[in-house]
């Protein structure tokens, strides 16, 4: 794993990173507070919970898709995608980074995982196995940069996590 492929990595996935952030960044702002599942249950447990709402999807799929943009001006040589579909490449990574985290949301309340709890290595990966999978309808990534992203996913996502914590940003380390 070279410096440049971790870097084309990280470049590639950052509106999926950026997406992922967007509902802690965007928790404060009042639009679209309601919950992506209604509140309803599914035998008896929160199908995604509360704290997935709306405005976290809206922000999520908006911050993919302006990181696109502003990678489409940068038109930065290492890009390893043609930014010039900034919109769809934008809203495929957000999307996908919201979709993961609500799968693993869903299992998470299957499990009687509460919100903000531990669920290694799915807390770190959802969001990025989502992106992938959503962004694999227009771009075709190599095995090495597959695993490159998941690997600096992992470590990043504890790393950022823990420094957001530590600001008062977040409320739990993960």
């Amino acid at each position: 794993m070279t410096l440049e492929l971790i870097i084309k990595s990280l470049y590639f996935m950052l509106p999926a990173y950026f997406a992922n952030m967007a509902p802690v960044i965007a928790k404060k702002i009042p639009f679209l507070v309601y919950p992506i599942d209604f509140g309803k249950t599914l035998k008896n447990k929160p199908i995604f919970g509360k704290n997935k709402t709306f405005r976290g999807l809206f922000f999520a799929v908006l911050f993919g898709i302006i990181v696109a943009f502003i990678q489409y001006k940068l038109k930065w040589s290492y890009s390893i995608v043609d930014y010039s579909n900034w919109i769809l490449i934008g809203f495929l990574l957000g999307f996908g980074a919201i979709i993961g985290d609500l799968i693993k949301s869903f299992f998470k309340r299957r499990l009687n995982i509460k919100p903000g709890q531990r669920f290694f290595p799915w807390d770190q990966l959802d969001f990025v196995i989502g992106a992938l999978v959503f962004a694999s309808f227009v771009v075709k990534l190599e095995l090495s940069i597959i695993v490159t992203i998941i690997i600096v996913s992992i470590l990043g996502h504890i790393i950022v996590n823990h420094c957001a914590f530590y600001l008062k940003i977040r409320k739990e380390k993960w």
